[in-house]
């Protein structure tokens, strides 16, 4: 029962993988971006369309990946070209993707993925790695999307501490007039990394769209942009922590379903909230812990003027 457990709560928290990577690139970055919410609306839409419309996976995902660049592209021109407040930026964004995904989905209630869609998510066990007793099952019998995600994990830790790009972005950061300084292109790297910190953004909506319901819903997200926001503190600007992150709110997110089906009589209401009031701990915790690895980065949330330097 236990495996079964953890196989539930690898599927609940893969979203959150996405969201939390895109954000963790974005932040490492200098930039705040609360509009997870709003851009992981905007990627399960039009994930969601695109898959009814094309009947074809590899679409659905570029639409979604597309449409979270595209909210993140707003983002980035706002702040970085325009320098804008980020919190308000961020703010306005969730507004922006929760009307857009409300607008774009009028009709779409009550619509199932195609099963060609389906199919291609459909659950496959890795040879070998799936026989291993007890976790076998639970991290290796799954879609394309979530083992999508383990290798995103590791790809990004990567390039973020054994690469010379990766380097340049912590740089970035840390102190972005001296990263200004060394010759690194402070423009480019904080849009690329925006962008794409926003491409993984809106897949992270996709997966909830097409794969975790997979049918379309209103507010499908039900406040998961909100808790990765959260979580990034929670791994601490670190890549591979996400597995512990997203996989354990993953178990927050269904523990209530679990334990209705042992006749334990709590209400639903209590599991639906504690995600958050974990989330609020967590935040309690990390805050009181002062150290310079637990530190974000430097130059978080600071508009960079050249010329002031």
């Amino acid at each position: 029962m236990l495996s079964s457990f953890l196989h539930a709560a690898v599927i609940a928290g893969t979203p959150l993988v996405f969201a939390i990577l895109g954000e963790i690139l974005t932040e490492r970055a200098g930039k705040l971006n609360l509009g997870v919410e709003g851009m992981m609306l905007m990627g399960a839409v039009v994930g969601f369309k695109t898959a009814l419309l094309t009947s074809h996976p590899l679409w659905a995902l570029f639409g979604a990946a597309l449409a979270g660049a595209a909210g993140a592209l707003i983002f980035s021109f706002l702040t970085v070209t325009l320098r804008s407040n980020q919190v308000v930026t961020g703010l306005a964004l969730t507004i922006f993707g929760t009307g857009f995904a409300s607008f774009l989905g009028q009709g779409l209630a009550g619509h199932i993925v195609p099963a060609s869609v389906k199919d291609f998510f459909h659950p496959v066990a890795l040879p070998v790695l799936s026989r291993i007793p007890f976790l076998g099952e639970a991290l290796f019998h799954h879609s394309i999307f979530v083992y999508a995600g383990y290798i995103i994990i590791i790809a990004a830790y990567v390039y973020l501490f054994k690469t010379r790009f990766g380097l340049n972005l912590r740089a970035l950061g840390e102190n972005t007039a001296a990263a200004d300084a060394a010759g690194i292109n402070i423009m480019k790297y904080k849009f690329a990394h925006i962008l794409s910190g926003g491409a993984l953004i809106g897949l992270g909506g996709a997966f909830l769209s097409l794969v975790y319901v997979p049918t379309w819903q209103e507010n499908i997200t039900t406040g998961r942009g909100w808790i990765a926001v959260a979580l990034v503190i929670f791994c601490k600007w670190n890549p591979i922590r996400i597995f512990w992150g997203a996989f354990l709110f993953g178990g927050l997110d269904i523990i209530g379903f679990r334990l209705q089906g042992l006749n334990i009589h709590i209400s639903q209401y209590f599991f639906d909230m504690l995600p958050y009031i974990v989330t609020v701990i967590i935040l309690i915790m990390t805050s009181v812990k002062d150290s310079k690895e637990k530190s974000p980065p430097a130059e978080l949330g600071r508009p960079y003027f050249r010329e002031d330097k």
